[in-house]
């Protein structure tokens, strides 16, 4: 697993990937609404109930993942919340990967799409629920996939589907979906960092889209 970030960072996204249990690793994908330095305490807040909470939930060997996800992401909702003292939006896309049966369990509360590349298809993972922050006893679903063997797994912030390029056309202007699905198809299976820079920097290295928002790739590739 790896993350990959390019901007100004200036905007709320944030990442973290934490080993929770001797096989599952939790991670995670924000994008607070507002410019960082009016977000900090949500961040912290945030990364905190993520690192102290998510571990102390996802730690049994025994336990229903699906139920655990959702407790999690209510947590945080409440947690971000008091941290703003009110409404503020956060897309977010948590995930915890189970080394031993080769599952991820997720939630999708209003972020952009996870994209799973296995054989030739792409699979999308579209929201469960609404964006964490808005509503104090909202919930958001967590499904359980199989990822099989050299499968990816592609997060990308609303940055990323948003950047503009210098060029004019439509693919230069704006990435969306469907470019990063098929960037995602062409990039080669292996280095994550390698998959989120060919996201990021379509064009090669120092070619990227002039954005003024951050701009975040995490990817995720099952070796065996």
């Amino acid at each position: 697993m790896s993350a990959v970030f390019c901007g100004r960072r200036i905007a709320g996204d944030f990442y973290d990937a934490v080993r929770v249990s001797p096989q599952r690793v939790l991670f995670a994908l924000l994008d607070v609404a507002g410019r960082r330095e009016d977000t900090r305490a949500i961040l912290v807040s945030a990364q905190k109930i993520f690192r102290t909470v998510g571990c102390e939930l996802f730690a049994p060997s025994d336990l229903n993942e699906s139920l655990v996800m959702t407790e999690l992401c209510h947590l945080m909702n409440r947690g971000i919340m008091d941290a703003a003292a009110g409404v503020h939006s956060c897309p977010a896309f948590l995930g915890c990967y189970n080394e031993e049966l080769g599952t991820l369990c997720y939630t999708n509360a209003g972020h952009t799409p996870g994209l799973v590349r296995a054989g030739t298809g792409i699979l999308e993972l579209a929201s469960t629920g609404l964006p964490l922050g808005l509503f104090s006893h909202s919930t958001c679903d967590g499904p359980t996939i199989a990822l099989e063997k050299e499968s990816i797994l592609l997060l990308v912030s609303r940055g990323v589907i948003e950047a503009e390029g210098n060029g004019t056309s439509a693919e230069d202007i704006e990435f969306g979906i469907q470019t990063i699905k098929d960037r995602l198809r062409n990039v080669a299976r292996g280095d994550p960092q390698s998959i989120c820079t060919a996201i990021l920097h379509p064009k090669g290295p120092g070619i990227e889209p002039s954005c003024g928002d951050d701009r975040t790739a995490l990817a995720f590739f099952r070796v065996s």
